[in-house]
């Protein structure tokens, strides 16, 4: 496998620009040459559970992997909308079919399962909590649909950003057909999986394989839920602090108008009048700047709120809850 043939998406030159902002630094040609074996070493290693999804139903196609001997898949839940049975291809052409099981549509993650008798080839769960921007990963996936002609394409490339929410992004080239295909860390665990595909090479958004383990027993037991959102600070299930923001100040932060009843703000000691200046120390510029800071946490997280309450600066500790729990609340 060549090195042109792997580094999809990423130029020689780029790689040899310096120490870059993760765990693997490449800065010469020798650290370029093991990046290129422990590629190619993963990829052996993962791709015979790597498939394709072929909805007879909808017509629809994507990707997907299997995560356990049974066949237990994991894709993006927009992959097997609608359907209930769908066809598995593997790699080396091989067909069969499998059950679909439940989705969180507001996390893209869904789940399938092989209706015939394994032991199925599958890959390893790693985590996405622990990323940071500019590690390297892996995805694949069957870009446009099934091809005898050749395995599932290699993309390699580096975390761009560790959030909203469940979702990442890389700058993995990635193309119609990828959704629902997996993402790898170099130790060839599952991080991820491919969900919306962008225009540019650093739009493509992944699911993160800890969204999916907080849902698994309800996707296992076969419900779906959930909306699927193109922007992740209108996610139901986005973590929240509950308050009603003021206009936003020149020197940036967020005024608090208002304190949600029984909110975490409300429990925290928030009060109407102060100014939200930080989330665990990183600065809030303003309304949409505290919403992403806070979606890359979960519910049930706890940060600490730095304010400005007159000429005081303060600190508070709240754990934060859910946006439809929160509305859950309110209805009390």
């Amino acid at each position: 496998m060549k090195i042109s043939g792997i580094l999809q998406g990423i130029g020689l030159s780029a790689l040899l620009m310096g120490p870059l902002a993760a765990r693997e630094s490449v800065t010469s040609l020798q650290d370029l040459a093991a990046l290129e074996t422990r590629t190619t070493a993963v990829v052996k290693q993962v791709m015979p559970a790597t498939v394709a999804i072929i909805s007879s139903a909808t017509g629809a196609s994507g990707s997907g992997v299997i995560v356990d001997e049974e066949g237990l898949i994991l894709t993006a839940a927009h992959v097997t909308d609608g359907a209930e049975e769908v066809d598995i291809v593997f790699p080396d052409g091989k067909q069969t079919q499998a059950k679909v099981l439940g989705s969180n549509y507001s996390k893209d993650a869904g789940m399938a399962r092989i209706v015939d008798d394994g032991p199925w080839p599958h890959v390893a769960l790693g985590e996405s909590g622990t990323l940071k921007a500019g590690d390297w990963v892996i995805a694949m996936g069957h870009s446009e649909g099934y091809d005898p002609a050749r395995t599932p394409p290699v993309r390699f490339g580096r975390v761009v950003s560790e959030g909203p929410g469940n979702f990442m992004t890389t700058d993995c080239t990635l193309i119609g057909g990828d959704s629902g295909g997996p993402l790898f860390d170099l130790e060839g665990k599952l991080v991820g999986i491919n969900s919306s595909i962008g225009e540019t090479l650093d739009n493509n958004n992944h699911a993160g394989i800890d969204g999916f383990k907080e849902d698994w027993k309800r996707m296992l037991a076969g419900e779906s839920w959930g909306e699927l959102q193109l922007n992740p600070l209108t996610n139901p299930e986005r973590p929240v602090i509950g308050i009603m923001m003021g206009r936003e100040l020149r020197d940036g932060g967020v005024p608090v108008e208002q304190v949600t009843p029984r909110s975490p703000a409300a429990k925290a000691g928030i009060r109407p009048g102060d100014i939200i200046r930080s989330v665990d120390g990183e600065r809030v510029r303003g309304g949409r700047s505290l919403g992403m800071l806070l979606a890359k946490y979960s519910a049930g997280d706890t940060v600490k709120i730095g304010l400005q309450r007159g000429r005081e600066m303060t600190e508070l500790s709240l754990e934060l809850m859910r946006m439809d729990q929160l509305a859950e609340e309110l209805k009390r």
